[in-house]
C-alpha cells in the first residue's frame, strides 16, 4: 500500500507543504517573507528549522537545516531516508485517547532511545496530527506533555504532502545544536533565515516549551550577536521576532518591517488575534544588496 502510494505521480514534482504543524509556524506569514527574501544567495541556512514552511516556501537548491529539537531533526531524516518504513508503521496508529495516550508515553520509556528513527518519527507526526492544537511542548524533563486532541476526522497519514516533502529533502543537510553553530558552516554569499522563540509580548502571555531548555532575553541578545557576525562576513539574513519595542531597540541598525500575523495557538480561543512581528534584514533590496 505504501510503496504504491509513494510511486504515484513520482516523475512530476509536487509543490509540499509542512508536515507538521509547529507553534510559531510562518505559513500565514509565508508570502511576506518570501517577497523579502533575496533572489539570488549560495547555501540557504536555517537554524530554527520548526515545521520547515520558508524552507518548504523557497525550496532552495542548497540548504542546511538545523534546530536544537534532536527528536525534530531526526523525523526530517527519517523522511528523507527512510519514508517507506515510517509510512508502514504510521498506518498502524488510529485515532483514538486511549492510543495516543499510549503512544505519547513512550518516551518515559528507558527502550525510547534505541528505537528505530522510523519509529520515532511516525510517532511524532502522529502526536502532532492528535495532540491538542497540533501543539509540540515538552515538560523540564523533555517529555511531550500535550494532551490529546478533538477532532472529527485527522488526517494522519498524508503520502502525497509526505513524499513531496523527501524529494525536496533529499540534498538537505541537517545538523542538531544551538544556533550558534551555523557560524562554522556560512560563507559569503550565503543567506540565513532565522525564526527564534519569541520573547512574550506581555507579562501573562502564554510560555511554551518546544525543548526542555527556554530561550531567554540572553539568549536574544546571543542571536542579535550572531547577525552582527552573518552581516560581518557578507552573509545575507532575513529574521522574525516579535513586534516589541525591545526588539526594535536591539535591531535598530538593520533594515525592519512590521507585518500582522494571526496568533494560531493559544489555550484560550479569544486569545488568537493580529499580533505585530517584525521582518529585519541586513540587505537592502530583493537583490541583496548589504546595508
Amino acid at each position: 500500500m505504501s510503496e504504491s502510494a509513494l510511486k504515484k505521480e513520482e516523475e512530476t514534482p509536487s509543490l509540499c507543504r509542512p508536515f507538521l504543524k509547529w507553534a510559531g509556524g510562518k505559513r500565514q506569514l509565508l508570502g511576506e517573507i518570501l517577497q523579502r527574501a533575496p533572489a539570488e544567495y549560495g547555501t540557504y541556512h536555517e537554524p530554527f528549522i520548526g515545521g520547515g514552511a520558508v524552507f518548504f516556501g523557497l525550496r532552495p537548491q542548497r540548504a542546511i537545516l538545523a534546530d536544537l529539537n534532536e527528536e525534530l531533526i531526526s523525523c526530517y531524516e527519517s523522511v528523507r531516508d527512510e519514508l517507506p518504513a515510517l509510512l508502514d508503521w504510521l498506518e498502524q496508529y488510529k485515532y483514538e485517547e486511549k492510543e495516543y495516550y499510549r503512544i505519547r508515553s513512550l518516551d518515559r520509556t528507558p527502550e525510547f532511545q534505541i528505537l528505530p528513527k522510523y519509529v520515532r518519527a511516525a510517532r511524532l507526526i502522529y502526536l502532532n496530527k492528535t495532540c491538542f492544537n497540533g501543539l509540540y511542548r515538552v515538560n523540564r524533563s523533555g517529555f511531550f506533555n500535550t494532551p490529546f486532541g478533538r477532532y472529527a476526522n485527522p488526517k494522519i497519514v498524508d503520502y502525497e504532502n509526505l513524499k513531496a516533502c523527501s524529494d525536496v529533502l533529499q540534498e538537505v543537510e541537517f545538523h542538531v545544536g544551538p544556533f550558534e553553530t551555523l557560524l562554522d558552516r556560512v560563507a559569503e554569499g550565503d543567506f540565513v533565515y532565522l525564526d527564534p522563540p519569541y520573547p512574550p509580548v506581555s507579562a501573562s502571555a502564554d510560555f511554551t516549551s518546544y525543548t526542555d531548555k527556554d530561550f531567554s532575553w540572553e539568549d536574544q541578545v546571543r542571536l542579535k550577536a550572531v547577525c552582527d557576525q552573518l552581516h560581518e562576513r557578507g552573509v545575507k539574513f532575513l529574521l522574525s521576532n516579535a513586534g516589541i519595542a525591545s526588539v526594535r531597540e536591539l535591531y535598530r541598525d538593520y533594515s525592519l518591517d512590521e507585518v500582522d500575523a494571526k496568533r494560531a495557538i493559544n489555550s484560550k480561543g479569544g486569545k488568537r488575534g493580529e499580533v505585530p512581528e517584525f521582518l529585519i534584514r541586513n540587505y537592502s533590496s530583493l537583490k541583496g544588496e548589504q546595508l
